[in-house]
């Protein structure tokens, strides 16, 4: 199932989570991982002077400075390095979200591995609105799925053994399914099928206002009808598959996928990454939302790998 990791990294602490889960699955499933790091961004057209991505400085790009940047990284991950078999790393210029799509259309991985925000830590971390970032132009358009680690994911030392999809009925979420049910086949994982229904008020993934003008019954009405849209798309192509669960929960979408995830020990949750809400919306709201706003929300507060998948993977 990963045979080829790419995974994207700043070399620093805020993608040191990433790199250990990055590298133990390397390291697990026999796999290749291609470390890829942009050191800077040119300054205009094709000039030697970049700014470097982590200091901000601008510096005089050689191949020298390319080999000496190699090197550190090298040594950065030495640990990992030192246990991994099939191993590359590859240092470059350019807008960094550019640079790793451009070279994963080349090296085609299985999935791509990213650390979180840079500069975001604490309570801050979870008002910061990072629509925009690299993790969001990759997760838009990669041809693959994007694996996204923001905090220690200490569940992984395991291996993947307990898999959460979170569905939001779109599209994307078809694709999402397919992924996540092809691994816990190959993997023979627990398997949570989980949709949560959206009863807050604003459209605003940030507004955490309850919609008072639906009563119980109506909310209650409407998760019915979310169980049955689950068991409808997705109990027939489970097949002689066994070892699963589905579930409806309402309230504030990413706050339930998260602590879904934490009370049924989840060590991986798959997820679409789009630009819709849920077909199934109290009040049949479809309007359009901040892009990934949910499986941000997701992975800036989930305690384990988040991977996100778009319309686009699996297409050829």
């Amino acid at each position: 199932m990963f045979k080829k990791i790419l995974f994207a990294t700043s070399a620093t602490e805020a993608c040191d989570h990433a790199a250990r889960v990055a590298f133990d699955m390397a390291q697990r499933y026999n796999a290749e991982i291609h470390v890829f790091h942009v050191l800077g961004i040119p300054t205009r057209g094709y000039s030697q002077m970049v700014v470097d991505v982590t200091t901000g400085e601008e510096i005089t790009l050689d191949d020298n400075y390319r080999d000496l940047v190699r090197e550190e990284i090298r040594t950065y991950y030495d640990h990992q390095i030192e246990k991994t078999e099939n191993w590359s790393i590859d240092v470059t210029t350019g807008l960094p979200h550019r640079e790793i799509l451009r070279i994963a259309r080349d090296l085609k991985p299985d999935i791509i591995v990213m650390g979180g925000s840079t500069g975001a830590s604490g309570a801050y971390a979870h008002q910061k609105n990072v629509t925009g970032s690299t993790y969001q132009r990759v997760a838009g358009v990669a041809r693959c799925p994007v694996m996204v680690i923001n905090r220690p994911a200490a569940s992984f030392w395991g291996g993947f053994s307990n898999v959460l999809f979170a569905t939001d009925f779109s599209n994307a979420a078809n694709r999402a399914f397919d992924f996540a049910f092809t691994l816990v086949k190959e993997l023979q994982c627990e398997f949570h099928i989980f949709h949560a229904l959206d009863i807050t008020k604003s459209k605003d993934i940030t507004d955490f206002q309850i919609n008072t003008s639906h009563t119980q019954d109506t909310i209650e009405d409407e998760i019915r009808k979310a169980g049955e849209q689950l068991r409808f798309k997705y109990a027939s192509r489970l097949g002689d598959f066994k070892n699963y669960a589905m579930e409806v929960w309402e309230g504030i979408p990413f706050v339930e996928i998260v602590k879904y995830g934490r009370e049924h020990h989840a060590d991986l949750i798959v997820m679409a990454h789009n630009t819709r809400k849920p077909e199934v919306n109290i009040g049949g709201n479809e309007t359009e939302a901040a892009i990934g706003s949910v499986a941000e929300q997701v992975i800036l507060r989930a305690n384990c790998p988040v991977i996100t998948i778009n319309r686009s993977v699996g297409k050829a």
